[in-house]
């Protein structure tokens, strides 16, 4: 077993193209021996949003706190707060936007293979 409080995990820039004010944290994951699922915790800073992108895996998101945006393949945006769920199935086109004056924070599982 393992207990960890994200306050304790390493905090990283998202560096990939088309990022901004983004950052990853992976409290449970592969290095960890999670068996099917790794979960992180992103943090979109105001103003800041992740990168517009598609994947061949889903993504399962819980939104803990904060005002955003899920913006779809057809750049469309649909509100999200603190609360909802989100599902980006694969090889949906997808970008996360804080659309408040307070940091967007997300859990994102996705399979171990894609952390």
């Amino acid at each position: 077993m393992k207990i960890i409080s994200i306050d304790k995990v390493e905090k990283n820039k998202v560096n990939m193209e088309g990022a901004e004010k983004a950052w990853k944290q992976v409290p449970l994951g592969k290095d960890d021996g999670a068996p099917v699922y790794s979960y992180r915790v992103f943090t979109v800073d105001p103003g800041g949003h992740t990168p517009y992108h598609n994947h061949p895996y889903e993504h399962m998101n819980f939104i803990i706190e904060g005002e955003g945006a899920l913006v779809n393949e057809k750049g469309e945006e649909t509100p999200l707060k603190a609360g909802d769920f989100a599902l980006v199935k694969p090889d949906e086109k997808h970008q996360y936007r804080n659309k408040g004056d307070k940091p967007l924070k997300l859990i994102c599982g996705v399979p171990k293979e894609f952390e």
